[in-house]
């Protein structure tokens, strides 16, 4: 009885020792922005990343690209999948929490899924690139025009 006891004890703190280990290297695995950079500067080359948000599980990492589109990357296990996303290319809807985006990609809908941000502002930020709001349209200058008065 006094064995059985003993064996049931250590059979939980190896369980919660290797739970607690693979949790740790997860975290640690998909919070690294530097490491996401280097994997999608690695498929596709010819993209210059302008800025980087992260989701806050980590699980999720959104680039601003040079010329308006938006690279995403998912973590999956060890992996990442990467996907780069057209102005206009997703269908996006605001969360419940007001941090958080609904993205349903048209051209891959298995990554379809909800994305909780640390603050409502990356939420908008990463909203605005996926619409592509950032972009100038046709007809509208980038510079507004300053008025001058007569004296």
């Amino acid at each position: 009885m006094i064995w059985t006891v003993v064996i049931a004890c250590l059979v939980l703190a190896v369980y919660v020792y290797l739970r607690t280990k693979r949790r740790s290297d997860r975290r640690n695995g998909a919070d690294d922005t530097g490491l996401a950079i280097v994997e999608f500067g690695r498929v596709f080359p010819n993209e210059a990343i302008r800025e980087v948000v992260t989701t806050a599980g980590g699980d999720a990492i959104f680039l601003r690209l040079h010329d308006g589109k938006v690279g995403c990357m998912r973590a999956r296990g060890s992996r990442y999948t990467c996907l780069l996303i057209e102005p206009g290319g997703v269908l996006v809807h605001n969360s419940p929490s007001g941090k958080g985006l609904a993205i349903e990609f048209h051209d891959n809908p298995h990554e379809n899924g909800s994305f909780e941000f640390a603050t409502s502002g990356e939420a908008a930020e990463v909203s605005l690139w996926l619409l592509g709001s950032l972009l100038p349209t046709a007809g509208i200058e980038e510079a507004p025009r300053t008025l001058q008065r007569d004296g």
